[in-house]
């Protein structure tokens, strides 16, 4: 759903390189991509509405096409047995719904879930990042700051930024120029001051870690990036820590790479994360005005793990739970 998206292009790459078994591809899209021909496995697929994709009973059907058509459409799937995966924000706070980070909290997916919730792109990067510190050192508190890609809203905003950076006015998707520029805003403000972005983070965060003592406060910056989303996190742990034991434990976190050797200049940044599953974490050090407390910078493309990869592994666990291979 949402096959002609920048998500979804990226979700059918990913089922292609993943080798996700299934007998049957439908490219859903909006009525005025329909007909369009979508490349997978080296075939050309026809894209159809969502109604003809609903009347040929798909096994698992992988949403990303906003919350509008998750909450009218999700229903409609589930209750044909069709397992959704939903990118969207419509179920990710439902306490019926699953949260799923496949690294951290694969378990929680049962047979008889039927709508299953992908995270938010900057969630996914920090809790994957802080996941195994929590384990050994309890999280109190995140102090997050986010600088988040164009591509994070899509396709027109990185239209809306190429045009700016060669002077051809077009769209403004953003309420202001973005080339040259960073947006203290994303997505709409909340009674509280905060965006709905930034409270998508603190809400997540305790649902995946599974712990609603969790203190975390966001504030999310959009910049002239194309391409990968990049987090500066101040945690403080419950329980003291040696930085040599932090840099250990995230070596050794599953979909974590530590890129941090100041001496050589080395740190993450989302130019290097482009096309990459992986988290890249750099700038660790102790915070030094209070303790048990630990800054780090946290790179990742928020087109893959922090979007279409996520949902396809869940999906992959969807089948292990299932025991059976998908057909569509």
């Amino acid at each position: 759903m949402g096959a002609t998206g920048l998500v979804g292009s990226v979700m059918t790459q990913v089922l292609e390189e993943r080798n996700f078994p299934l007998k049957e591809f439908i490219p859903v899209a909006s009525n005025k991509s329909i007909g369009r021909e979508i490349l997978f496995r080296g075939k050309g697929h026809r894209v159809v509405s969502i109604t003809t994709a609903l009347a040929m009973r798909p096994d698992i059907a992988l949403f990303s096409a906003g919350s509008t058509v998750s909450i009218e459409w999700a229903p409609k799937f589930a209750e044909i047995g069709t397992v959704v995966i939903d990118n969207s924000s419509a179920w990710r706070m439902d306490k019926s719904k699953k949260l799923v980070v496949p690294e951290i909290n694969a378990g929680v997916i049962k047979k008889n879930d039927k709508i299953i919730s992908n995270p938010n792109c900057s969630t996914i990067q920090m809790v994957v990042a802080l996941s195994q510190l929590h384990k050994k050192y309890k999280i109190k508190r995140i102090v997050v700051s986010t600088y988040q890609s164009v591509t994070g809203t899509g396709i027109r905003a990185v239209e809306q930024l190429m045009n700016e950076r060669k002077g051809i006015k077009g769209e403004m998707v953003y309420h202001y120029p973005i080339d040259l520029n960073v947006i203290p805003q994303i997505d709409v403000f909340m009674d509280n001051g905060y965006t709905k972005e930034e409270m998508k983070m603190v809400n997540e965060t305790k649902k995946i870690l599974g712990d609603d003592k969790i203190k975390v406060t966001a504030t999310a910056v959009r910049v002239p990036i194309v391409g990968g989303h990049s987090e500066s996190i101040n945690v403080e742990f419950k329980k003291d820590f040696k930085i040599e034991d932090v840099r250990k434990i995230m070596s050794n976190t599953k979909g974590v790479v530590v890129v941090d050797d100041i001496k050589n200049l080395k740190y993450p940044m989302p130019i290097d994360s482009k096309g990459k599953d992986d988290m890249f974490v750099g700038r660790l050090r102790k915070d030094e005005t209070q303790t048990r407390t630990l800054n780090m910078w946290v790179v990742s493309d928020n087109l893959r793990k922090g979007a279409a990869t996520n949902a396809v592994q869940i999906a992959e666990c969807v089948l292990k739970v299932s025991g059976a291979s998908s057909k569509k």
